[in-house]
Order: C-alpha cells, then sequence, then structure tokens
C-alpha cells in the first residue's frame, strides 16, 4: 500500500483532471470516479495503471481499437471468491487520456444513468448495477475510500453531500451493528481512521472510537455514547 504522502500526492493529480472531464462531460458528482481510480490502481502504483494509465482497470472487449496489453486480474464471479483470470486491457499515454477513456467507457447507453446521480453512494450504486464491478463489497470500499480522504471537496453540485448512511441509535457499543454502525464508521474515517464501513461494531471501530474521544478530550470508554455523536456531528 502506497504511504498517506504518496495517497495524497495521486489523488491531488488525478482529482482535479477528473472533476474538469466530469463537469465538461454533466456529471454531478465525481467523488465516487476518484475513488474508483484510487481502487482500481492502488493510488497509481499498480503496473496498469503506472505503466499503461489506466487507473479504472478497463478491459478492452470487442469494440476497443486501441493499444492493449495483457495481464493477469481477480474477478469475484461468486461472492467472497476471486479467481484469478488473464484478460486484455486498454493502454493510454498519459493520466488526461486514461481519465478521458474512463469517460468515452461510462459514456454508451448502459451506463446512462450516472449522469443522474446527484450523491457519490447513488452514482455508486448505479454503476455497480449497471455491472461495471463484480466484487460484492464494490459500493462499501469506494465509500471508505471517499470518506477517508474527504474526496467529496472534489464535487461541485449544490445538494448537501455527507454521510450517506443515517444515524438511528444513541449508544453505539460492541457487538452493535446495522446502518447507524455504518454512520459511525463514516464518521470516524473522516478523523482519520481507516475502517471499512460494513456495518459492524467490532475492535477495530472501538479502538477507532477510543482515539476519537482521546483526541477531543472525552471519556475514553471506546462507546459511541451522546458526546461522542455529537462531537462527531460538530466537527464534519
Amino acid at each position: 500500500m502506497p504511504s498517506s504522502a504518496q495517497q495524497k500526492q495521486f489523488i491531488n493529480e488525478i482529482g482535479y483532471i477528473i472533476q474538469e472531464e466530469a463537469k465538461a462531460r454533466g456529471y454531478k458528482v465525481c467523488s465516487p470516479i476518484i475513488a474508483q481510480a484510487c481502487l482500481e490502481s492502488n493510488y497509481g502504483v499498480s503496473l496498469l495503471s503506472a505503466r499503461w494509465h489506466n487507473y479504472f482497470g478497463l478491459k478492452c472487449g470487442s469494440a476497443w481499437k486501441g493499444a492493449s496489453v495483457n495481464l493477469s486480474t481477480k474477478e469475484e464471479y461468486t461472492q467472497g471468491q476471486l479467481t484469478t483470470i488473464r484478460d486484455n486491457f486498454r493502454a493510454y499515454s498519459s493520466m488526461e487520456e486514461g481519465v478521458k477513456g474512463y469517460f468515452d467507457f461510462v459514456s454508451t447507453k448502459r451506463y446512462s444513468n450516472l449522469k443522474n446521480a446527484t450523491t457519490p453512494k447513488a452514482y455508486l450504486e448505479y454503476i455497480k448495477a449497471d455491472g461495471y464491478a463484480t466484487a460484492s463489497s464494490y459500493v462499501n470500499s469506494n465509500l471508505n475510500v471517499i470518506s477517508r480522504h474527504d474526496l467529496e471537496r472534489f464535487d461541485w453540485n449544490t445538494e448537501p453531500v455527507g454521510n450517506p448512511y443515517t444515524l438511528s441509535k444513541v449508544v453505539l457499543r460492541i457487538t452493535c451493528k446495522g446502518e447507524s454502525v455504518k454512520w459511525l464508521q463514516w464518521e470516524l474515517n473522516r478523523h482519520g481512521a481507516n475502517l471499512t464501513i460494513d456495518g459492524i461494531f467490532g475492535n477495530q471501530t472501538k479502538l477507532a472510537v477510543l482515539l476519537f474521544q482521546k483526541d477531543h478530550g472525552l471519556v475514553q470508554d471506546g462507546v459511541a455514547g451522546s458526546k461522542t455523536i455529537e462531537a462527531l456531528k460538530k466537527l464534519s
């Protein structure tokens, strides 16, 4: 995994290119696209992205007439089970061309609903349903990246953006599960945690709560009670 500095540099480089291209093509959000680039390319250090500027794992398909490269990849055809295959991937000459290639790829009728998405979560749910990705955790994995790096700062729409999950419980602790825990995990990621947003309050989530409480002068009990939740809300 690249260092935090490398991740930040990659996001800053590709983020503004994606932002400008998304605006020009009529998309309402770009943070999920930046997250896709981060995950698919491992922040620009994967072989496919570093050498061939394909930051989105775009395969050739029968319609592609440009340069290509044959590489191995993993696909999740059965939930939770990865299968290694070889396939032909699109090759580009620069980061700018690689980003344009993504937008060309999703400009087909198959992905026409993406321009209707006004939130990162909606965009990711649409593109997953459209068949772009096989990973069962694709939506949550990208939302995790968005929250961790505050990628919504690249979005320009006027609708309120932020935590896509709903908080309905007042106290969250070990063994809690559900939407409220996802809300908590999202907020903690905004403050430097690196949690998988899975809706399960396990040991890693408890540790992140403890660190947040320590950093903000709260009682360190690992329980997200009213004071911890209010602090998270105020600082969001």
